[in-house]
């Protein structure tokens, strides 16, 4: 493993070169934009690291790289990640371009450098480390890298589906992780499920003037009087039947909880806010955070939203709303809840658009793999690895329950890494642990039990 090490810290600034070349190239799957062009770049570096890369055409979506690295075992470990990115917009929040790749203070700025094409290079700049310092790898490799993470993987589903003996595994390491509020590596070991649609209405052919407020319907009053029937107060959801799936957190899971650092201090000082929703504190913090699901408005569109004024009874409204779930919540129930919901309280006219969904999946923190990871990154990292349960985002983890693989997370972003968000960062130190701890991991997951 040494001779490994050694090579990563030789050779780290030729793969810092790579990785800000990678992070240039535009990848944006929500405006196709630049997706070929990446998955032909990241094919071609798969290459020349050693590992036997190919694109495979995805018929109803953007193409998916497969790569494989045969090993010195039977055992196989799936590396599931994605190529595109975020859109970057607001771009005047940037302090950098956001397809610059700029480094400053030992920081790259660049949009996906954190989610997920850091942490996708560290994954192959750690085969190419253990390659290129004399060693075959201690197990066989499995690269699965789709492109429509960020737009909700579409075609995802199928795609597995249609390939399930090219992807068997006996464990995978899933896309992405990041350093906690207190700098602790963490391993994340499940997502949130999540529903994302709209809800449109519309009351008449056109907008009016508003001193006819008193006799035409406004359709931003009529979507804000349904909404205002989804949650109360305090965060709870009032569709009936909503609650009635989840599953009791099990005394493992308890017990790993109390683990977790709370993230309330830093979060509250890099979020600027004072206070979290119904006042949790400490403890209370990541049990609000990772276990309870929600309903959140991301969006809502009505009338004139321009400079200055202008008196309107609008006459269509529309809001974006998402669903964070938690197992073993079913995002097509949910969708069905709702619409019996809106109907039941008198608002039949309001349509519901599905734009994705995903179930929540989550791996026992009592699985063997679970462990190989922690022990390779105390090979690695100063701080002990924090196991989370679960995570508060959603990713497609579940179109492997097929599998019955472990799967776990790990990556190279930090807690202001800002993903998603004007100036996306990654600090090059915490890349360097991650290209150690990706070799650390393939070399215990050879001596150990992964399964």
């Amino acid at each position: 493993m040494q001779k490994t090490f050694d090579y990563i810290d030789r050779n780290f600034d030729t793969m810092v070169e790579e990785l800000q070349k990678f992070c240039a190239q535009p990848s944006i799957a929500a405006q196709n934009k630049g997706m070929k062009e990446t998955a032909e770049m990241l094919a071609e570096k798969m290459r020349e690291a050693g590992i036997q890369a190919q694109i495979l055409e995805n018929e109803n979506g953007f193409p998916v790289v497969y790569g494989e690295v045969k090993g010195d075992s039977e055992k196989t470990l799936l590396f599931y990640n994605h190529y595109d990115v975020q859109p970057p917009e607001p771009i005047e929040k940037w302090n950098y371009p956001p397809f610059g790749s700029e480094i400053h203070d030992g920081i790259l700025y660049a949009r996906g450098c954190s989610d997920d094409k850091g942490t996708l290079l560290s994954r192959v700049h750690g085969i190419e480390a253990i390659l290129k310092s004399g060693h075959t790898l201690p197990v066989n490799v499995k690269f699965l890298v789709e492109g429509e993470e960020e737009i909700g993987s579409p075609s995802f589903q199928a795609f597995v589906d249609s390939h399930r003996e090219l992807l068997k595994a006996d464990a995978c390491l899933w896309e992405n992780s990041a350093k906690d509020e207190d700098d602790n590596p963490v391993v994340k070991l499940g997502n949130k499920g999540m529903l994302y649609c709209q809800l449109c209405v519309k009351t008449g052919q056109t907008d009016v003037h508003s001193m006819n407020a008193t006799i035409v319907p406004n359709a931003a009053w009529r979507l804000v009087e349904a909404l205002n029937t989804l949650r109360d107060r305090e965060g709870n959801v009032l569709i009936e039947g909503f609650y009635d799936d989840i599953l009791p957190v099990c005394s493992e899971e308890k017990e790993a909880w109390k683990q977790v650092p709370s993230p309330e201090k830093g979060l509250k000082k890099r979020l600027g806010i004072d206070r979290f929703v119904n006042d949790v504190k400490g403890e209370e913090v990541n049990l609000a955070l990772y276990t309870k699901p929600s309903c959140n408005i991301c969006g809502i569109v009505s009338g004139y939203t321009g400079e200055g004024q202008k008196t309107v009874t609008p006459c269509e409204a529309s809001a974006k709303l998402d669903f964070r779930l938690v197992v073993a919540q079913k995002p097509e129930k949910i969708v069905r809840l709702l619409r019996e919901h809106l109907d039941r309280h008198g608002f039949e006219d309001i349509e519901i658009c599905v734009f994705s969904q995903a179930a929540p999946a989550k791996t026992p923190v009592t699985e063997k793999f679970v462990q190989v990871v922690t022990r390779a990154a105390q090979d690695v990292y100063e701080k002990p690895m924090v196991v989370l349960p679960t995570a508060a985002g959603t990713g497609p983890r579940d179109v492997f329950d097929w599998s019955g693989m472990p799967i776990a997370g790990i990556g190279c972003g930090h807690a202001g890494s800002v993903q998603h968000a004007p100036n996306e960062n990654i600090r090059l130190a915490d890349y360097k642990e991650a290209v150690k701890h990706v070799a650390a991991l393939l070399f215990r997951a050879g001596e150990e039990e992964i399964r």
